[in-house]
């Protein structure tokens, strides 16, 4: 229980602001179709989330639980200083064409989670956990619980949200998680 409640915080805050939020925000302003939307996000979020805690469990099982706890002291480190980098959309999607709204949510959710915080952190949590649904349950739930609102609720959710704070306090949180892993909280996790 513990892995899914803490995949779910960690990435529900590391998601505000992400952009695959505003990804959110612009499907629900261009299409204001929610449903095929929401659905495309949960679809790509469990797909990607599925591949990156598979490639965490197993760089915890190739690494050994010492390499390993520095290894994921170290990343969450790194994914606290992150959190503090403002993410920015590259580019609009064109045409909806032969895909729809659900296949168009899809490809475009997927392909901007690779390489994105909530994928990094997702490698991380499953290596640091060994419980792997549930931290693919727990990060696909936070990544819904941030963007399922900036779907339903669009440009008037962004212009009150304080996202600056949502960050420092989820770049403070991937912080603790670092320190406290690599003073060897949760040993017993790792072996």
């Amino acid at each position: 229980m513990q892995a899914f409640l803490i995949s779910t915080g960690v990435v529900a805050l590391g998601e505000m602001g992400d952009k695959t939020q505003l990804l959110a925000l612009l499907l629900a302003a261009r299409f204001k179709r929610p449903g095929p939307i929401m659905a495309g996000i949960l679809v790509a979020t469990l797909a990607n989330h599925a591949v990156a805690g598979w490639l965490g469990a197993g760089i915890a099982t190739w690494l050994g639980p010492s390499v390993l706890r520095w290894v994921v002291g170290l990343s969450f480190l790194a994914m606290g200083l992150w959190m503090l980098v403002p993410d920015t959309i590259d580019e609009e999607p064109r045409t909806v064409g032969r895909w729809g709204v659900f296949g168009t949510t899809l490809l475009a959710f997927f392909l901007a989670e690779m390489g994105d915080k909530t994928q990094i952190a997702t490698i991380a949590l499953a290596a640091r956990y060994s419980e792997l649904a549930a931290v693919v349950a727990g990060t696909t739930l936070g990544m819904m619980l941030a963007n399922v609102p900036a779907v339903l609720l669009g440009d008037r959710l962004a212009q009150r949200l304080p996202v600056r704070a949502v960050h420092a306090a989820a770049a403070l949180l991937f912080a603790l998680l670092g320190v406290l892993t690599l003073l060897g909280a949760g040993d017993r996790w790792l072996s």
